[in-house]
């Protein structure tokens, strides 16, 4: 089951890594549409997926209270965290996003802590350090990292991107203890990000007409599906299977194959740097994974 767990949440990252090449095709080379539609889309998409599934095995009976809980849960991480994501993003830049948002293992390791009371041992104290100082090495680039005083808001939104992703990864932990599926749990989380992503995208589309073809729908479909209902459905998986602590590593796949994935498609050898971030995150994760 730990094996499991582990591949659960290093695909899911690793689809999040891949993700932005689509993402950045239709934000910015297309400018398609704008963040919060192409995010409202992408959630409805995700339900559509996952719901009819979930019907199907009757996982879809929840208390009033059980209702209250993931709903809240999704805004935490659909709606507040990815819209500070988004916005971060667009005041400090893609750079300062990859860098600052990979402090969200270290918050995960906290809340847990906090909240679940898992065990908080050297072992994955260091295992957590290791693995920062290694994504720190694969995506920092002083050329276009800024932590002045220019970019201030945005790295503060980016960082409070990462905290409340941290908080989301622990509640779909601690909803999941309550008995619930991870499948269930992945449906109502994704209806909870509406309430912020809807709102925020019908002011887009007033201002800024959707543009459509055929590859821009492709692109889309592949977020919805792929990078939104199996995504988030494995991240989830993960931290029903693993201590959230152990689970949060994996989350370091993301930088390192959007790294390696862009470097393939502009044709950039990946540098020194890779290997050696690369190697730390490993090693990180190995220690985690063997400490109780």
């Amino acid at each position: 089951m730990r094996l499991l767990g582990a591949l659960s949440g290093f695909t899911a990252a690793a689809i999040w890594g891949g993700m932005y090449v689509v993402s950045g095709y239709i934000l910015n080379e297309t400018q398609a549409m704008k963040s919060f539609t192409l995010l409202t889309l992408r959630l409805v998409i995700g339900i559509m997926v996952l719901m009819p599934i979930a019907a199907a095995r009757s996982q879809l009976r929840f208390t009033r209270e059980q209702i209250k809980s993931l709903l809240f849960v999704g805004l935490v991480g659909y709606g507040i965290s990815l819209s500070l994501q988004f916005l971060g993003t667009q005041l400090s830049g893609g750079a300062n996003g990859a860098l600052i948002t990979s402090a969200s293992p270290a918050f995960i390791v906290l809340f847990a802590f906090l909240i679940l009371r898992e065990t908080l041992n050297l072992p994955r104290v260091a295992a957590i350090l290791l693995a920062t100082i290694g994504v720190v090495i694969v995506v920092f680039d002083p050329s276009q990292v800024s932590l002045g005083s220019d970019k201030l808001w945005g790295n503060v939104a980016l960082l409070g991107a990462a905290v409340t992703w941290g908080l989301y990864s622990v509640l779909v932990k601690w909803s999941g203890a309550k008995g619930l599926s991870t499948l269930a749990i992945t449906v109502m989380v994704l209806v909870g990000g509406l309430p912020v992503a809807i709102p925020f995208s019908l002011w887009e589309i007033v201002t800024a007409p959707i543009k459509v073809d055929l590859v821009i729908v492709g692109g889309i479909l592949y977020l919805g599906i792929i990078s939104t209902a199996l995504a988030m459905f494995l991240w989830n998986k993960s931290f029903e299977l693993l201590d959230a602590s152990v689970a949060s590593l994996m989350f370091f796949a993301q930088p390192v194959v959007g790294v390696g994935l862009s470097a393939w498609l502009l044709r950039d050898p990946l540098g020194v740097n890779f290997f050696i971030g690369g190697a730390m995150i490993l090693l990180g994760v190995l220690l985690a994974s063997k400490s109780n």
